[in-house]
């Protein structure tokens, strides 16, 4: 009779039965979600507070990343409503000021490039940080939200892309399966990382989902969950 051993791994990281330590060169693209998963803030809460309502904007954002507003969409119109008059230089220095990566995301990024992966980012955020992000750690393909801008200052709308209207859980589930498509491979071999419920869409159709410091929601449904530390613990799961 063969016996199975489980790998025990330092505390903070939660692998589930039947998750086995494999090579990272396995997979063929990473996905990642970007505010409070590649970067440390959520970029619509901080430019709320340039006009004074950041506790309004981030209470939805909590809601909606808990999974208790069900509408992702709607809710982004709500938050984005509130930036109505902000200075498009206040989102500069949210990028200059606020916005930094979380611990382990250009190790990780790195180590997914150096074992021939592609990597993507699909936000619900705006293209004003994910296009910086995009280049500050060589990513391959975004998707991400075009806040409207007038004469300098957000009019709190957002602009309809090619694609559509909102990158929600939805979109970002079909830029996976897209990007994956593209690149000729299964999504069995891809890795999609988030920390909101509007994550779990495209978690439920990659190879490995991976939950970062997530919603108890998603923190029940991934894979393989990191709760302390950074998103470089993925790589103890993952040989590079």
């Amino acid at each position: 009779m063969t016996s199975h051993t489980a790998h025990t791994y330092a505390p903070g990281l939660d692998v589930k039965p039947g998750v086995n330590k494999r090579p990272l060169s396995d997979f063929k693209l990473i996905a990642f979600d970007m505010d409070s998963t590649l970067i440390n803030i959520e970029c619509v809460d901080e430019i709320a507070d340039a006009v004074g309502r950041k506790a309004e904007v981030s209470a939805i954002t909590e809601a909606a990343m808990r999974g208790e507003i069900t509408d992702y969409k709607e809710s982004l119109r709500q938050r984005v409503a509130l930036l109505k008059g902000v200075h498009a230089d206040s989102m500069e220095g949210v990028y200059r000021e606020r916005l930094r990566l979380n611990p382990g995301a250009a190790e990780l990024v790195s180590a997914c490039k150096k074992a021939g992966m592609k990597v993507l980012l699909v936000s619900g955020g705006f293209t004003y940080f994910t296009d910086r992000v995009r280049d500050e750690l060589a990513i391959d393909f975004t998707r991400s939200n075009v806040l409207e801008i007038e004469d300098g200052l957000l009019t709190g709308r957002m602009v309809d892309q090619p694609w559509g209207d909102i990158c929600d859980g939805d979109e970002k589930k079909k830029m996976l399966l897209q990007t994956c498509a593209q690149l000729g491979i299964s999504p069995l071999q891809a890795i999609a990382m988030g920390d909101g419920a509007n994550d779990l869409p495209m978690m439920s159709v990659a190879g490995l989902s991976v939950a970062y410091h997530a919603k108890p929601q998603v923190r029940e449904q991934a894979m393989v969950a990191i709760n302390a530390g950074g998103l470089n613990r993925l790589l103890e799961v993952l040989q590079p």
